[in-house]
């Protein structure tokens, strides 16, 4: 993936959902998305955000490591499950080589530091989006790089 990729994808509207039970992080996503054309969806919980995933499609999930009905963990099981599947980043406070470790070996796409750094956010959901589309939607990224 070359830089201009990562620049139209950052430049077209993305859905992100993020789930978390603390109000400061959607209030700290809200705000670094707030002058770019991502929408940004959220639910405190597990089930929350299987709802939202029903009425919506999200490339890019970001989740709390520990959340009120479960963790990371149950939410990348309840991902597998979509039909296109979400790819998951994983945001904790904590977010130590033991957490990189499992997450990316267990198949979530990467994990970001809390609190979250603007720039940091774009890069990896630019990035996984792009992984998202190429996987679930390769017609349209073939017809586009010829």
């Amino acid at each position: 993936m070359n830089s201009t990729d990562t620049q139209a994808v950052s430049q077209s509207a993305v859905n992100v959902l993020l789930i978390s039970p603390h109000d400061e992080d959607h209030r700290q996503l809200q705000a670094i998305l707030r002058h770019s054309t991502w929408q940004q969806y959220g639910a405190r919980t597990q089930a929350e955000a299987l709802e939202v995933l029903r009425e919506t499609n999200i490339p890019v999930v970001i989740c709390e490591s520990k959340l009120p009905d479960g963790t990371w963990r149950d939410v990348l099981s309840q991902l597998s499950r979509q039909p296109s599947p979400p790819l998951l980043v994983v945001s904790s406070r904590f977010a130590d080589e033991r957490l990189w470790s499992e997450a990316l070996n267990l198949g979530a796409y990467n994990v970001l530091a809390k609190p979250l750094n603007a720039t940091e956010v774009f890069h990896v959901v630019s990035l996984a989006c792009l992984f998202w589309k190429r996987q679930w939607q390769p017609e349209r990224s073939l017809a586009r790089t010829a």
